[in-house]
Order: C-alpha cells, then structure tokens, then sequence
C-alpha cells in the first residue's frame, strides 16, 4: 500500500460518494429551510427538497469525478531521493 502524503493524489469513486451524500444532507436541509421560510409551508419545503435531493446528487458526483480526474490545481510534491 503507498504512503499516504497529505494534499496529495485524487479522490477514489468511495471517497467522491460519501463527499456527495454528506454534502446533500447538509444543502437539502439548507432547501428545506428556505423553501419554508419563503412559502410558510413545511409541505412545500420538504416537496422541493425530494426533488432536488436526487438530481442534484446525480450532478454533484459526476462534477466531483470530473475534478477528481484533472491535475488541474495540484501542487507536485517533491520526491527526495534519498529516500526513495
């Protein structure tokens, strides 16, 4: 198993998965809230928030594997070679 070298390497499909499912937790009850405070209507919160729940996740794991597969960003850690 390699070393692991903090800030370094790409996300893994599990690590962009659970990223995902927290993430929606978090912005769905964000939803719920607003959709409330906007409409008075705990109904029409939790309506809006089923919906965007799923299609977002959706969107939000492939934009998260898009990212995970660019170098774009990353930072090239040097090797020393006395080590290695």
């Amino acid at each position: 198993m390699a070393e692991h070298i903090p800030g370094t390497g790409h996300a893994n499909r599990t690590r962009s998965l659970v990223k995902t499912l927290t993430w929606r937790t978090v912005a769905t009850t964000d939803t719920i809230l607003i959709a409330r405070l906007l409409t008075g209507s705990w109904t029409v919160g939790f309506g809006i928030a089923s919906i965007e729940v799923l299609t977002k996740m959706v969107l939000y794991y492939f934009h998260e594997r898009a990212w995970s597969a660019s170098d774009w960003g990353l930072e090239d850690v040097p090797v020393d070679t006395a080590t290695a």
